[in-house]
């Protein structure tokens, strides 16, 4: 069979040039069954990591200009017979065309790196499906959850990991090995039943986001239609006074400060609560109610959210005073001071608490920042365990207690006047206050000395001895002290 050899030279033997474990004839060898876009970047990422490489092809003369000179781009049979490992790269549909090659794949390490376009589009999985195709082979499920460009390019944070998955453990162990020389981090899956749960890991949308999303979602209508009934539909029900212009900026300037305090307080209550049940309890041993594992998972995607509605709140705040509305009300305030001879409105009271207000917002942004920074992967890695606690927890609950002020302070004294209670309900700020200041005040009774003492002991495993004969031991593997903003 015809071979283009990309070596400047004539075909090279297999024991000449190609060893499938490399130890006696020089550099490792790999095939790649297929000429697609990932089969070039993984070419490329094996080059670099010292593999002799095989690309076979169905039609090799025009799929040798893809790949470097120093990769040997032939036959899917000569390929084949080249390497130990073969890589298969190419679509589910195109597995029988390869019913050919089944007795060179015998006893061969078979990776599949598919995917699927949708989630249980198949009854069984790709790489159980090639098993049962190629059951002569060693099938090894793992590289779909690396995209191409992160192959050619290296890995990042973001995709570092390979789950590898095989019913055979040195063929396993052999990927894994692989996947270390290429510089990614293995991950041991077991057996090849899990390839499902591996190929549907790519077609998850922000799988981690849903319920932290949907809190988020759920808060900004509750907000927003708070505002609108009082600020909006309370004048026009009343007075027929029309304020539905209104609606695009001042409601939803409502409705993002509440949401943003209310999400922050979110992410240090599933801490108050997880310390409420080792309290009760009297071990940290004791698993905790799946809801609240789950609460304490997603405290990073809900601090995330709340410092975005923060950061779009700020920006709302500073195009207030840009409005054609807000110059016809100043012309309209200066009109009447005017037409009353009043020469000096200064309100001493009212300029500190703006002043005040705004200098607390500003900190408590400051502080949501620092947060947001510091749980960026590299940057918390330049941070050792006891100075990352203390920003995401102490900072954490400072940036959670000067947002309460700075709420209180824009509230002021509303919160007392009759008029401010409008269809009988009370200011928004005052409901935005409620779940943060149930927070604040649960995080002062756990530093109590006495609660704070036994909480200590308790989480040092000092009274949990009791515990231990009925106790999992992976109740307290989500920590409720560590909140991960970013």
């Amino acid at each position: 069979m015809d071979t283009i050899s990309m070596l400047g030279h004539s075909s090279p033997s297999a024991k000449e040039t190609f060893s499938p474990d490399g130890a006696k004839n020089g550099p490792r060898a790999v095939a790649i069954l297929g000429s697609g876009d990932f089969a070039r970047c993984l070419a490329l990422r094996l080059l670099r990591s010292g593999y002799r490489v095989a690309v076979g092809s169905r039609t090799p003369r025009r799929a040798a200009e893809f790949f470097p000179h120093v990769v040997d781009v032939t036959h899917q049979e000569d390929a084949v017979a080249k390497a130990g490992v073969v890589f298969l790269a190419v679509r589910r549909e195109h597995y029988a065309s390869l019913w050919g090659l089944r007795h060179l794949l015998a006893a061969k390490v078979l990776v599949d790196v598919s995917n699927n376009s949708r989630p249980g589009q198949y009854p069984e999985s790709n790489a159980e499906y090639l098993a049962s195709l190629f059951p002569d082979s060693l099938v090894v499920k793992a590289f779909n959850m690396i995209p191409a460009w992160a192959m050619q390019s290296g890995p990042r944070e973001a995709s570092r990991q390979v789950y590898v998955c095989s019913n055979s453990t040195e063929a396993r162990g052999q990927v894994m090995e692989l996947v270390r020389r290429l510089n990614f981090e293995p991950v041991d899956k077991g057996m090849l039943s899990s390839a499902r749960d591996i190929e549907d890991l790519p077609l998850r949308l922000f799988g981690a986001w849903r319920g932290p999303v949907l809190s988020a979602v759920g808060l900004s209508v509750f907000f927003f239609g708070y505002a609108f009934a009082r600020d909006v539909v309370h004048p026009y029900v009343h007075g027929r006074q029309s304020y539905f212009y209104r609606i695009p900026v001042e409601v939803v300037n409502r409705t993002l400060p509440g949401t943003a305090l209310t999400l922050l307080a979110l992410v240090y209550l599933a801490g108050l609560l997880a310390a409420a049940h080792q309290l009760y309890h009297g071990t940290k041993y004791r698993r905790f109610p799946a809801w609240l594992e789950g609460w304490l998972q997603s405290r990073k995607q809900l601090g995330l959210l709340g410092f975005f509605l923060s950061c779009v709140h700020v920006l709302y705040s500073l195009c207030l005073p840009l409005r054609r509305s807000e110059r016809y009300q100043l012309l309209n305030l200066a009109f009447q001071q005017v037409h009353a001879n009043v020469d000096n409105s200064w309100n001493e009271e009212e300029v500190w608490r703006v002043e005040m207000y705004i200098t607390f917002g500003v900190m408590s942004l400051g502080l949501f920042s620092l947060l947001a920074i510091t749980s960026i992967p590299s940057v918390s890695s330049a941070l050792n365990w006891r100075e990352f606690s203390f920003i995401q927890s102490t900072l954490g609950y400072i940036a959670l207690l000067i947002g309460v002020l700075h709420t209180l302070l824009f509230g002021w004294r509303r919160a007392f006047e009759e008029e401010s209670y409008r269809f009988y309900l009370p200011p928004s700020f005052a409901v935005a206050l409620a779940l943060p200041t149930a927070v604040v005040l649960g995080k002062a009774l756990l530093l109590l000395p006495c609660v704070a003492r036994r909480l200590h002991r308790i989480r040092r495993g000092r009274e949990a001895r009791q515990h231990r004969g009925d106790a999992t031991t992976s109740a307290a593997h989500v920590s409720p002290e560590r909140v991960t903003i970013m």
